[in-house]
């Protein structure tokens, strides 16, 4: 229930259904029945954030705890946001319509470098002081996990503890251990101290960092008994891991407004900038029944009519006709529709066609990342032209008549030819749908070129690659722009300046805290929205800092410098991801996880296909 004040408010706000709560499935609980309340801060808007696959499963998992409750808090819009800060209302969650600073735990999850401005004004709003050491007490305790807590060194000023990994057990587990500290009367410093115990946790705090005179990282030292390596949590068994059965369901539509089933995670491919295909190590699939039961339930619950069978690459489950067979069973005879976000140039097939008819054909979306041979052997992606000129044809005779093509400029070793050659692929394109006798008749084909640019990332082969400047990428997107070869063809590209931040947060460290905090209290925050963006206010910020953002971004990095993130274990060797890196620069391609073990670390979880594949581990 949202605060009274609120009421006034609404009327002269857009989309006012983002503040209000009361949704059919979301969680209410008596205040004296819980011991701990967690507030999961979503930072960005409401629309994005009931999309979020995570936030629902979180959500539930700690509310199925009778103890505990978790509500939702979302970063309200600017117009909403100013008015709140005029009536001096603090930032509230849906459930209780409490404030912020009501709550045990306040937990942030991290999915993007341009959200950090918002966490820091999310907790202004609420009136919580930013940094950790302003905190001294256990309530308000903030957290914070998600891809990016993988380099969490930027926001480490601010941040009570991390959670690396998969959360489902680990968020509970320290939530218990933050109710017996609670009751018991701990002080917040011996709770951190014992939450670094826990695998999975990484405390800041307890970690001195030491740097050279150039600027790099010397060392990380652990203290108070921190570990000197935290490694992440993995949930193995996906068959038996808490998935939700039901989730609140918006009220005003958001941007993925239907049921996501996880069918797998983890991803066997290996392309080399795809920092999720090694954070999320190793492949773990769960069983068709798990699916088909959870899909089926989650249909009933919400009442959504489609269903979106969601991982890191869905066409690589690896039953996947026989998964869509046994879903058929229902969703036919109840008009569900069935599907596949994440298909791949390689084992797209009129078989699977055949079985996903069902779906609208609006338009296919594939992703070769990148035009030329030689540079999808660079990156890995160990996709042919000629599978993806098969594809197209496939889906032309099925009916298709607009594809869209993700790609990427900026890759290691790229050249102005390799920028051309995107260009090229997409006439080749438009040509075949021409030269095929089956295409849809009096339809004109639409073939859309979504080019984004590079950003190195932690845990990748690239992660020692510097970004292009922005000149050298204002070139190439000048090739994009005044070259298409048709009028079928229709270019789009990432703003540069957008991608240079976030290679900055990627591989920074801690002293960009300050930043952060700098820049937040000139006014920024939604920089991922391009209204929003003030490029020249970040680079003032900088400056005041006398920190060169240069240095974090378009530097390229020895192999035996120490990273940021070298203390924090995700199961991937470092030495594996330099193998990787050399292999890249020779143009060479290493094969995927099913055909052959690369020996890359993630073994060491002891599940998953390097069960499979590694005969010492059985």
């Amino acid at each position: 229930m949202f605060p009274k004040a609120v009421e006034d408010l609404l009327p002269r706000v857009q989309k006012p259904g983002r503040y209000v709560g009361g949704e059919l499935n979301s969680t209410v609980k008596s205040k004296e029945a819980v011991d701990v309340r967690f507030a999961f801060c979503f930072p960005d808007t409401y629309e994005i954030g009931m999309s979020h696959l995570g936030m629902k499963i979180l959500y539930g998992a700690i509310n199925q705890v009778p103890y505990f409750w978790c509500e939702r808090v979302f970063a309200p819009w600017i117009d909403m946001e100013q008015k709140m800060r005029e009536k001096h209302i603090e930032l509230y969650a849906l459930e209780s319509g409490d404030p912020l600073s009501a709550f045990d735990m306040i937990g942030f999850t991290l999915q993007y470098e341009l959200s950090y401005t918002n966490i820091l004004n999310m907790l202004d709003l609420a009136g919580i002081p930013l940094k950790s050491k302003d905190r001294p007490g256990l309530m308000n305790l903030v957290v914070a996990g998600g891809p990016c807590a993988c380099n969490p060194e930027p926001l480490a000023e601010f941040f009570d503890l991390f959670f690396l990994g998969d959360g489902e057990e680990l968020d509970i587990e320290v939530m218990e251990l933050y109710r017996q500290c609670k009751h018991n009367g701990t002080s917040k410093e011996e709770f951190l101290r014992l939450a670094a115990q826990i695998e999975g946790v990484y405390v800041p705090s307890l970690y001195e960092v030491a740097y050279n005179p150039n600027g790099t990282v010397c060392s990380y030292t652990a203290t108070q008994g921190a570990p000197q390596r935290v490694r992440k949590r993995n949930i193995m068994d996906l068959d038996h891991a808490y998935y939700p059965d039901s989730f609140p369901v918006p009220m005003i539509e958001v941007v993925f407004d239907r049921i996501s089933e996880e069918v797998l995670r983890g991803c066997i491919r290996g392309c080399r900038f795809c920092q999720a295909g090694f954070l999320y190590r190793p492949f773990r699939e769960k069983s068709i029944e798990t699916i088909d039961a959870q899909s089926k339930t989650l249909c009933e619950s919400t009442g959504y009519d489609e269903v979106s069978l969601s991982s890191l690459s869905t066409s690589d489950y690896r039953r996947l006709f026989e998964l869509i067979d046994t879903l058929h069973q229902w969703t036919e005879p109840d008009k569900v529709s069935i599907s596949l976000p994440s298909l791949r140039v390689d084992n797209f097939s009129p078989e699977l066609m055949e079985r996903i008819n069902s779906v609208r054909k609006t338009g296919l979306t594939f992703a070769p990342e990148a035009g030329s041979q030689r540079m999808r052997d660079v990156i890995n992606k160990n996709v042919t032209e000629d599978q993806l000129i098969h594809t197209v044809e496939t889906a032309f005779a099925e009916g298709w008549n607009r594809i869209k093509l993700y790609f990427m400029i900026g890759l290691p070793t790229e050249t102005l030819e390799d920028v051309q050659a995107i260009l090229d692929l997409g006439k080749k394109v438009v040509d075949t749908y021409y030269q095929h006798k089956d295409r849809p008749g009096g339809k004109a084909v639409e073939v859309s070129l979504s080019v984004a640019a590079f950003v190195p990332k932690p845990f990748t082969p690239f992660q020692w690659f510097g970004q292009d400047t922005e000149e050298i990428l204002g070139e190439k997107q000048k090739i994009l722009r005044e070259k298409v070869p048709s009028k079928r063809i229709n270019v789009s590209y990432h703003g540069a300046k957008t991608s240079y931040l976030e290679a900055v947060f990627a591989r920074g460290d801690r002293r960009l805290g300050q930043v952060l905090e700098t820049v937040f209290h000139m006014g920024q925050h939604f920089d991922g929205w391009d209204e929003c963006f003030d490029f020249d206010r970040w680079m003032q910020a900088f400056a005041q800092c006398g920190l060169d953002p240069d240095f974090y971004a378009v530097r390229s990095r020895p192999f035996d410098e120490v990273f940021p993130w070298d203390h924090l274990d995700y199961g991937i060797r470092k030495e594996f991801l330099q193998e990787e890196c050399e292999k890249a620069y020779r143009e060479e391609t290493t094969p995927n996880c099913l055909e052959q073990c690369s020996h890359c670390g993630a073994a060491c979880f002891k599940g998953g296909v390097c069960v499979e594949k590694r005969a010492d581990l059985v």
